[in-house]
């Protein structure tokens, strides 16, 4: 009886009423077949999203370049003499388009790098300013994949320089026949 007065207080003093009892049976088959649909749902809108994004991400031959880089080096000068640096590079890719902006300072030096460059079926070719120091000129090699061996050259300027990039890891390689005879930078995103 104590149950009874309960049951009518919580409900206004009514019984609930239910037109259509449903089973126990039936809201489990219910409850299943929602779960069913949601995770099915859910695994073709992670597999439709992992497809685009690696659909984008391998397209072009800088893939996985776009975006900031940070990290750390060493610079070699003329007399042979290494100083540690911080580098900053910003690349900006458009299919087989890409602008980069490297920016590396010591104590006591200091490189603003930018290119602008344009992969042919593996050949790339473009031009370079290091903007500090007022040169320029030109850029041509081969690569794709993230992986580049280009020669910049310009008035009193050639280097070698090789690109590596693997995941969120990239190197950079600069040798030079200049007062800056090379750089050996290893940045991440």
């Amino acid at each position: 009886m104590a149950r009874q007065l309960v049951f009518r207080a919580a409900v206004g003093g009514k019984h609930p009423v239910n037109k259509h009892p449903v089973s126990r049976t039936d809201r489990t088959s219910k409850f299943f077949a929602d779960t069913r649909r949601l995770t099915l749902a859910a695994a073709v809108f992670f597999m439709t999203s992992l497809a685009a994004s690696k659909g984008h991400a391998q397209s072009g031959p800088f893939a996985g370049m776009a975006g900031t880089w940070n990290g750390s080096g060493t610079i070699t000068l003329d007399d042979g003499s290494k100083e540690r640096i911080r580098c900053r590079a910003t690349y900006q890719v458009g299919g087989p388009n890409m602008n980069m902006s490297l920016t590396c300072a010591s104590d006591a030096y200091k490189f603003n790098l930018t290119a602008s460059v344009v992969d042919q079926g593996g050949v790339v070719s473009g031009t370079w300013a290091e903007t500090s120091r007022n040169v320029g000129g030109t850029l041509q090699g081969r690569g794709g994949g993230g992986n580049f061996q280009v020669v910049a050259n310009g008035p009193g300027f050639n280097a070698n320089i090789s690109l590596r990039t693997s995941g969120n890891k990239q190197s950079v390689a600069i040798r030079a026949d200049s007062q800056f005879r090379g750089a050996n930078i290893s940045m991440s995103k």
